[in-house]
């Protein structure tokens, strides 16, 4: 009986010559791939973070600045404080600022006093954040 030996295993007859696995720099250049998309993907993640939380501020902004101009359309006065603008239903509670995470940072811009009725207090005629941090586009978020 003529047995052939198998061409294709070595001496230890478990796999084929020449196919041990992967190289270390193989090795290497897979696990450098993966680090590279990781730091993009979580640049971009943060990226879209900041984006949104931009996008709640200009939202909190407008709804606050169209709550004090229906207060001045009824009233024919501005409210002395944002407090005023909850207690008069005009908004359901103050929002918090997305990028301090209070509602207690709100810097208000009070009315100029009025000529025609001296006797008249200033009320809150604008407002902005109260972050010191700087947007995406460069701009500081308390000039929104």
């Amino acid at each position: 009986m003529n047995i052939r030996p198998n061409v294709n295993t070595n001496r230890a007859g478990s796999t084929p010559k020449g196919e041990h696995g992967f190289t270390l720099i193989e090795l290497m250049v897979v696990m450098t791939l993966i680090v590279i998309l990781a730091g993009i993907g979580l640049a971009m993640h943060a990226n879209s973070q900041t984006r949104a939380r931009e996008a709640v501020l200009k939202e909190n902004l407008f709804r606050m600045r169209d709550a004090i101009d229906q207060y001045y359309a009824d009233k024919n006065a501005y409210p002395p404080t944002l407090d005023s603008l909850v207690t008069d239903k005009y908004l359901r509670a103050i929002p918090a600022d997305p990028f301090t995470l209070t509602a207690e940072t709100w810097q208000t811009v009070l009315s100029e006093l009025d000529a025609a009725n001296p006797s008249a207090q200033p009320g809150i005629y604008d407002v902005k954040s109260g972050s010191d941090r700087e947007a995406i586009d460069g701009t500081q978020y308390s000039d929104w």
